[in-house]
């Protein structure tokens, strides 16, 4: 058997080796990359995600027309999640989602400044469609109404809170719709004295004032004179205003 010796040499020569196996490996360590840790592996997976819950929400209102709705949301993304794919695709079209947005919220607002009501009038069936107009003191407001009864046929006219309209016989008032240049409107008062002013071709002024946003109209009152009313009725809804038959 070998002597104490010999085994001491074996013991040292064999951690030689190990210390030299070591040292040759450092290299090879060196070169090779770290994995990374949990967390930073799974960031990119992460951000790619992000959003994608949102995104799927405004696409969804966005082919709904719900652009109201999906305007805020796109923002949302834009600014919570910016670089990522779902910020990318949204501001594509973010620009044309807010216009819409704000088109829709004026329109809405627009069909709410319209009052509607139908029922029994005189003995005949009516419907009228009414809007006032833009005045910061309400009791100087004028409302334009839109009427039609089975028995009288349709009529358009204005009528006020103070002492009435100056016209004599058949006189004539100036309209402006939008931006287009003004023309003079025929007009009278009733026989039965209301402060009210009618307006001759009711069926040619409707046709013009359901294409535009807003009508402005050139009058004067006994007790306020001369004044523009502006009534903004682009919210007009024709199907809520519907045609009579006429009683046989």
């Amino acid at each position: 058997m070998p002597g104490a010796a010999h085994q001491r040499r074996m013991r040292v020569s064999e951690s030689i080796r190990l210390a030299l196996v070591a040292l040759l490996m450092l290299p090879l360590a060196a070169c090779s990359p770290s994995p990374p840790p949990p967390n930073e592996a799974a960031a990119p997976a992460a951000a790619a995600a992000q959003g994608t819950k949102e995104l799927e929400l405004y696409r969804t209102l966005r082919e709904q027309g719900s652009w109201e709705l999906a305007a805020p949301i796109g923002k949302e993304i834009v600014e919570r999640f910016p670089g990522s794919a779902a910020a990318t695709e949204v501001a594509q079209t973010l620009e044309e989602t807010s216009a819409k947005a704000v088109a829709a919220t004026r329109q809405r607002r627009m069909e709410r400044l319209w009052s509607y009501q139908s029922g029994k009038e005189s003995g005949g069936d009516q419907v009228t469609a009414s809007i006032y107009s833009e005045d910061r003191n309400a009791a100087e407001r004028v409302r334009l109404v839109l009427r039609r009864h089975s028995d009288w046929g349709q009529s358009a006219y204005l009528f006020g809170s103070g002492k009435g309209f100056v016209c004599r016989g058949t006189c004539s008032i100036e309209a402006r719709f939008d931006d287009a240049p003004a023309r003079k409107l025929k007009a009278y008062l009733p026989e039965t004295g209301e402060p009210a002013l009618f307006i001759s071709d009711d069926k040619a002024f409707i046709g013009q004032m359901e294409k535009a946003e807003v009508l402005r109209l050139e009058v004067e009152e006994k007790d306020r004179g001369k004044r523009t009313l502006t009534f903004e009725v682009g919210g007009f809804d024709a199907a809520k205003f519907p045609p009579l038959a006429k009683k046989k």
